[in-house]
């Protein structure tokens, strides 16, 4: 029934929750799980800036999220494999998070997308979105949320 679980992840102690419980869950479905970090791409610079300057910024800001998705996705990876889960890790600079989350899940053939929300509540939503309603709102396959 459900062969492939996206599990996006971004390092927090709330994506942490989301990779232990996604284990369990692969564990109990025989799933394999694809684990996928997408990060938001820099904004355009402000008009004016040196371009040596803004493209310096943009190599750092690749670089360093390029090495914090290796160092949580390695982190996922040991934890899956020493519960016998199959695993494979993604990584992805995006403008809109949850559209490449709904995209990553097609790409992958993936049965169902595993991912933890703040539930922050009506006034946090207003205040900071909810990629979680986001994502459900893009994509087709079942979604599992996790508090």
């Amino acid at each position: 029934m459900y062969r492939n679980l996206l599990v996006p992840v971004d390092g927090t102690e709330l994506s942490d929750k989301a990779m232990l419980r996604s284990i369990e869950l692969a564990q109990q479905l025989g799933a394999a799980i694809i684990a996928f970090i997408v990060e938001p791409t820099l904004p355009l610079p402000a008009v004016g800036r040196p371009a040596a300057l803004v493209l310096a910024e943009n190599e750092m800001h690749d670089l360093q999220v390029a090495q914090h998705a290796g160092a949580v996705l390695e982190t996922f990876e040991a934890r899956a494999k020493a519960a016998g889960v199959a695993f494979a890790g993604h990584y992805l600079q995006a403008p809109r998070v949850s559209e490449a989350i709904a995209d990553a899940a097609a790409a992958h053939h993936c049965d169902m997308i595993v991912m933890a929300t703040h539930g922050r509540g009506a006034f946090g939503e207003l205040m900071f979105g909810s990629n979680t309603k986001r994502v459900m709102s893009a994509s087709r396959i079942p979604l599992l949320v996790l508090h």
